[in-house]
């Protein structure tokens, strides 16, 4: 159906001059192949169809061509004139065989040497006795509502001698004609050409008039009848009507075959200029001719009413859908784009991403291209479909390419990072500095012109780019946190003579946070991180660090009976080394028990944790009124065998929690002997080996006024400093700085 617009053809076939046509010149001339659409039992022949839309190459016509019927009574030479009109082959009666039925049901061929292209159509005769009489006129009206859906020109084949006859055979065609333009809801004109056969002396003015008169007569009786919406409507609004007569092709054969040639020429000349002036956007491409043409017959034989405009969308529908569909489907195949996915870690990742939206976009170039004159709203509707479709066929491919940039980018992130921090860079400028680095190369190496979808998901992988980034800071800051607090931790537990090591435990871990949030607080705003996140993150950091401290102390109480070993000689050492140097002699009991006091206060220290200010316990108090002063050398044999709450008590401590508790009172009991056994050993072999190479080296200073004022400054001093002096300048160290200024003061 090729649904041209509104044309006239009367004037312009008489008019001089010509327009240029916007045809090619030379086009390939093809033949008409004549095709018998619609049988007539009023079967459509699809198969048949699609092979005329094959063999005829109307895909090739697209929008550009224009289908011309002709119908008229039965032996009125219909076929004759065709062939002749249009260089068809239709099949023309044999007047031997007398005057019967040649053109059953519907037939169409291609007009050679005619462009743009033209279809004829040639209609079984609408009197013939082949049919019954209601079937005769059930096949007449849908034939002829056929004819005047699918065509821009409808020529009337009547005989002269029938104009001005009441009942002639043209009078029924007409009323049928008139009734079935009722049905088709559009307002598109069709130009009726009426050719009057075998011309008499009548003047042609004459025989227009009458015929026109006529036509007139039939449109007013029709309209009478018709609805209020009708009964006014004038001929002019439904059909352009033009007139012309022919001589006899019987008798005067060569006058007939000049008058079809100049026929010919103003009709061709008429096609050129409707399609000039045509609209396009409602005509159905020529490739869905066959389509179409069998769903306007279906409706026919179905008796429901035809909606042209109603049916162009359908036939879009249907077209924008398989073009769709192929387009998907052509582009799903194709090597290259299988290649494209393989081998994407083998280019760069932009191209890649390019490389995809260039694809789809000549995807979509392509399905515009051969939809444009389909009705807009399919149109529009599978072009979005086979859009979205594209985009997921390319969203596994596409999400890959841009989680590949973001990893990239994130690897390189933690390479410079760290190596600013290895050179002794600030955390925090090495953090700013590379996380602005870091965002501006990936967005670099995202094209910004590539498709909706690659924007969508590029959004999210770098928001994950960020989040990743977040996690590398963060694990950096617990590293450093891990280092400092055990670190911390570790001189704490050493430090025998800190009245309160928790308290300096959570000091420390109080100054590490203030610096890890402070260091890491602007980073995570550049990152694009809320104060409710942050909040959480800092959050989490805190947990983190005293777990980091909880895991360490727990370590530690697992190896306490080492650690207090470990104290009590290092203690033990130095109270024995300050005796020699102050006093001259070695006072092992005295540093004996001083050390194991501060083996006693490691001990209280890891027998629970004490992580919060309100953290309080009387633990050490308890320790050292049950096993410092009760235990000792002499007494030890018999204290053990008197009454002991710390045997009888239950392994916990009244002020502390379960979840806080390390060592309970009856295993500080159980640590506490094994200690006191083996440092025996210690002491035991410290008595053996007697004095002292350092007695020697102070002997001289006895009696000496000067020295007894230092010892009394001395040990004054070492009372305040003790094992704090020790651990921070190390037992050789200070020993060395007293006996250097001891020197000094015998010169």
């Amino acid at each position: 159906m090729s649904g041209w617009g509104e044309w006239s053809l009367g004037d312009e076939l008489y008019s001089a001059g010509s327009p240029e046509p916007r045809f090619a010149a030379g086009a390939l001339a093809y033949p008409c192949y004549p095709t018998q659409l619609i049988d007539g039992d009023g079967k459509f022949h699809v198969a048949d169809a699609e092979n005329f839309v094959k063999e005829m190459e109307l895909d090739k016509c697209g929008q550009s061509y224009a289908v011309v019927s002709i119908m008229g009574p039965q032996s009125s030479g219909k076929s004759t004139l065709l062939n002749y009109l249009f260089d068809t082959d239709f099949k023309e009666m044999n007047a031997d065989d007398g005057r019967s039925q040649t053109t059953k049901g519907i037939w169409i061929a291609r007009c050679a040497g005619i462009e743009p292209c033209t279809l004829v159509l040639d209609l079984e005769g609408t009197d013939g006795m082949e049919h019954g009489e209601e079937d005769d006129t059930s096949f007449e009206s849908q034939s002829a509502l056929f004819a005047l859906a699918v065509s821009d020109i409808v020529l009337i084949n009547m005989w002269c001698h029938d104009i001005g006859r009441h009942n002639a055979a043209n009078r029924p065609l007409l009323k049928t004609i008139f009734q079935v333009k009722m049905k088709l809801f559009t307002p598109r004109k069709i130009t009726l050409l009426f050719v009057i056969r075998d011309k008499t002396r009548t003047p042609f003015e004459r025989l227009k008039e009458l015929l026109l008169t006529d036509i007139e007569k039939i449109w007013e009786s029709f309209t009478k009848s018709k609805p209020d919406s009708h009964n006014e409507a004038a001929l002019s609004e439904f059909f352009s009507v033009e007139v012309v007569a022919l001589s006899s092709y019987e008798h005067k054969e060569e006058q007939f075959k000049s008058e079809v040639a100049g026929l010919r020429q103003q009709i061709c000349h008429s096609i050129v200029q409707d399609e000039l002036a045509r609209d396009l956007y409602g005509v159905v491409h020529a490739s869905d001719f066959a389509y179409s043409s069998q769903e306007i017959w279906e409706k026919i034989k179905a008796d429901k009413d035809l909606h042209l405009p109603s049916h162009k969308v359908m036939v879009a529908t249907v077209r924008c859908e398989k073009i769709a569909r192929e387009k998907y489907e052509n582009l799903a195949a194709k090597e290259e784009w299988h290649h494209s996915e393989e081998d994407m870690n083998h280019r760069t990742t932009p191209e890649f991403v390019n490389r995809l939206s260039l694809q789809i976009d000549t995807c979509l170039s392509e399905y515009d291209a051969e939809t444009t004159y389909y009705n807009e709203g399919p149109r529009s509707t599978y072009r979005n479909q086979l859009k979205e479709k594209l985009l997921q066929l390319f969203e596994p491919a596409l999400v890959s390419a841009l989680e590949h940039i973001g990893s990239t980018i994130l690897n390189e992130f933690k390479h410079t990072f760290q190596t600013s921090l290895n050179q002794g860079e600030d955390f925090y400028a090495a953090a700013s500095s590379c996380i602005e680095s870091c965002l501006s190369n990936f967005d670099k190496a995202c094209p910004d012109v590539v498709i909706e979808m690659s924007n969508k998901h590029k959004v999210g992988v770098r928001k994950k780019l960020q989040c990743d980034i977040v996690s590398v800071l963060t694990s950096s800051c617990k590293e450093k946190l891990k280092e400092a607090l055990s670190g911390s931790i570790e001189k704490e537990l050493s430090d025998g003579d800190i009245i309160d090591p928790w308290r300096s435990i959570r000091e420390v871990l109080r100054n590490e946070m203030e610096s890890t949030v402070s260091q890491l607080i602007t980073p995570l705003t550049r990152l694009g991180m809320d104060g409710s996140t942050r909040k959480k993150m800092i959050e989490s950091l805190e947990d983190y660090a005293r777990g980091v401290v909880e895991e360490k102390v727990r370590n530690e109480a697992k190896n306490v009976l080492m650690r207090m070993k470990m104290c009590f000689e290092r203690s033990f050492k130095m109270r024995r080394q300050i005796n020699r140097l102050c006093i001259g002699k070695d006072d092992i009991p005295t540093a004996a028990k001083s050390a194991r006091r501060c083996s006693l206060v490691l001990l209280s220290t890891l027998a629970a944790i004490r992580l919060d200010d309100d953290d309080t316990d009387d633990i050490k108090e308890k320790l050292e009124a049950e096993l410092l002063n009760s235990s000792s050398t002499a007494t030890k044999e018999s204290s053990s065998a008197k009454f002991d709450p710390l045997w009888l008590a239950d392994d916990s401590w009244e002020q502390i929690p379960s979840c806080r508790k390390l060592i309970g009172p009856r295993s500080c009991k159980k640590v506490w002997d094994q200690f006191m056994q083996e440092t025996e050993i210690m002491i035991s072999k410290a008595v053996e080996q007697g004095g002292s190479t350092w007695s020697l080296f102070f002997k001289p200073f006895h009696g000496d006024s000067k020295w007894s004022t230092f010892y009394s400054v001395a040990s004054v001093c070492l009372s305040f400093a003790g094992g704090a002096a020790m651990n921070k300048l190390g037992s050789e160290a200070l020993l060395s700085l007293l006996a250097a200024v001891l020197a000094k003061r015998a010169k």
